[in-house]
């Protein structure tokens, strides 16, 4: 069984930060019910393309990256009948997750105070760009924001002299899906917690402090050191050599991290001498001599041999490798299918050929990916929900979505 069996998650999130948590909660066994807008739902069902599916079931697959196994329920929550029935689900709720502007849900009675109030043991988690306070907590916050304001793009990119220097940000929302998981991570801490009181939590998460959080080793490389680490590109401050090179067909990634590994690669590349010479003899002799000793000698030796000789030659050394795939290549690994990580997710459109997504890589007992783990079309399961959840009948159902409060 898997371990979030029979817990209950209210979903009032949009775009990625709260959807990629409610979305690892679902993996993990919760059942989530994603409340969207009628008519549009979540933003990034029309963030294409590419796209899935045509006509009314037509959705970008932003939206499938981080909203499997979850129930979609149609509900219009600025309306006061809309805004009561999700009262109503918070109340039977373990858990809330919503990412709106500080003080954007307490007009609809939708906060953590009053929703808190109802249900002691709910847990309510926000996230937000900077944290419900402080003199940010107003301003909107945006993950490329969020990367340049927090150092992110400090550290990223060509340094300043070379062409095309300059800061960069990472090629995914990485404070996003950080705040999701650190978000899921005080989840199941609050969860755990309430065992043993019986008390729910209200949890404050900021893309701005995660961000910071996760600049881990270089954040504190400055504030020890008092000067900003420089962008490096493809390098390391103080790893060498830990960088691709260019094998006969493509880029090659050679990362060594100890003493062995040097004296490995040394040999490999036709300068054993190199294990005796006082200029190698500590990290930042490697580092000194990167560019005119080192990068030159693996440089040429791996420009001779394709990227899967290269790989092979350095695996039978202990010397940690591997190819810079392009996303085409990675679903191609043979490790992928060995470690599960591409999933099939059934198709409700008619269509026999399933959906392939990445898996979730959180691999234990009781955690497994199967036929629960598909997108929800708009509004799928609004009926089924609201009959279950709150006892409407028929009657009850045509006349709200009559009034168009939920579709």
């Amino acid at each position: 069984m898997k371990p979030l069996r029979g817990i209950r998650v209210l979903d009032l999130s949009r775009v990625l930060a709260g959807p990629w948590c409610t979305q690892l909660l679902a993996d993990l066994g919760a059942e989530v019910i994603k409340v969207e807008r009628p008519g549009s739902g979540d933003d990034t069902r029309h963030w294409g393309p590419p796209w899935h599916g045509e006509g009314d079931r037509k959705v970008a697959a932003y939206f499938l990256s981080c909203n499997r196994g979850k129930k979609s329920a149609a509900i219009d929550f600025a309306q006061p009948d809309g805004a009561g029935l999700v009262r109503k689900l918070a109340e039977k709720a373990d858990v809330v997750v919503e990412n709106f502007k500080v003080g954007g849900l307490s007009k609809f009675g939708l906060d953590a105070a009053k929703l808190r109030a109802a249900n002691p043991r709910l847990i309510y988690a926000s996230i937000t760009g900077f944290g419900q306070d402080g003199p940010y907590a107003d301003r909107a916050g945006y993950d490329f924001i969020i990367q340049g304001m927090g150092g992110m793009m400090s550290v990223t990119g060509l340094p300043d002299g070379e062409p095309g220097g300059g800061p960069m940000r990472a090629g995914v929302a990485i404070a996003d899906l950080f705040t999701g998981m650190y978000a899921c991570a005080a989840i199941l801490a609050s969860l755990y917690a309430r065992e043993k009181t019986g008390e729910g939590a209200t949890i404050d998460m900021a893309l701005f402090d995660t961000q910071l959080a996760v600049m881990a080793n270089q954040a504190s490389n400055t504030l020890i050191s008092g000067k900003d680490p420089p962008r490096q590109g493809n390098t390391h401050p103080n790893i060498v050599p830990y960088q691709p090179f260019e094998a006969a067909d493509q880029p090659i990634i050679i990362a060594v991290g100890n003493d062995r590994q040097f004296a490995r690669l040394a040999d490999i590349c036709g300068h054993p001498e190199w294990v005796g010479d006082e200029r190698f003899a500590t990290r930042q002799g490697w580092v000194d001599h990167l560019e005119s000793d080192i990068r030159p000698a693996v440089e040429a030796w791996a420009a001779s041999l394709t990227t899967v000789e290269a790989s092979e030659a350095m695996g039978t050394a202990g010397v940690a490798s591997g190819p810079c795939y392009s996303d085409e290549q990675i679903v191609h690994d043979p490790h992928i299918a060995a470690r599960d990580m591409l999933v099939e997710v059934p198709r409700t459109d008619g269509v026999e050929q399933p959906i392939l997504v990445p898996g979730n890589p959180i691999k234990m007992s009781g955690v497994a990916d199967g036929p629960d783990t598909r997108f929800p079309w708009l509004g799928e399961h609004t009926d089924e929900v609201l009959r279950t959840e709150l006892g409407l009948d028929a009657d009850e159902l045509a006349k709200l979505r009559a009034d168009g409060v939920i579709a």
